[in-house]
């Protein structure tokens, strides 16, 4: 578990399943990810997550609100996903329930996910991948000091050639040299 000033990045429980669920039924947050979840889907996630977290050390955790203890989304850090640029490589993702958009959660949880790999695993490098229409989370890696790897835009192979989320963007950044 990480905690911040205003969140707990933790382990997914199965009662998360449910509430991925109804985050993932908003058009609106998962815009840029692809078609919503089933809730069986979303119990597979949070299988996968779970599973992750014990074999990897490090997962998309689950984010809650400090003050109120609410599921506001997930953060961290995992293998990247198998036959694209980041196969296996450290990728660094989020999500938020579209209420808490805007007021820095997600940048307050990608810090704390990136001192936590740069600490705990001593990672070199952390990538992370989106689409080009998602200019708010472009906009974050930004923010977060990620910069973009040119040369690295692919086709994600786990899209039809025809569906509009197929082109990724890649983004890096390298461990600080004062951690």
């Amino acid at each position: 578990m990480i905690q911040t000033e205003r969140l707990i990045l933790r382990g997914w429980r199965d009662d998360d399943a449910a509430l991925h669920h109804a985050m993932c039924a908003d058009p609106a947050v998962m815009a840029y990810l692809g078609p919503a979840p089933t809730p069986a889907d979303s119990a597979a996630v949070v299988a996968r997550q779970k599973a992750m977290l014990a074999d990897y050390g490090a997962c998309f955790w689950a984010l809650e609100r400090r003050d109120t203890g609410a599921f506001i989304g997930w953060c961290g850090i995992k293998p990247g996903p198998v036959g694209t640029p980041i196969d296996r490589k450290p990728e660094i993702g989020w999500s938020l329930v579209q209420s808490e958009w805007g007021q820095g959660y997600a940048r307050e949880a990608a810090d704390a996910s990136f001192a936590w790999g740069w600490r705990e695993m001593g990672l070199p490098t952390v990538w992370a991948i989106t689409v080009p229409a998602n200019t708010a989370s472009r906009a974050l890696m930004e923010r977060l000091g990620m910069t973009r790897v040119v040369d690295g835009d692919f086709d994600h192979p786990k899209l039809a050639e025809d569906d509009p989320l197929r082109r990724h963007l890649l983004y890096r950044i390298d461990r600080p040299a004062h951690v």
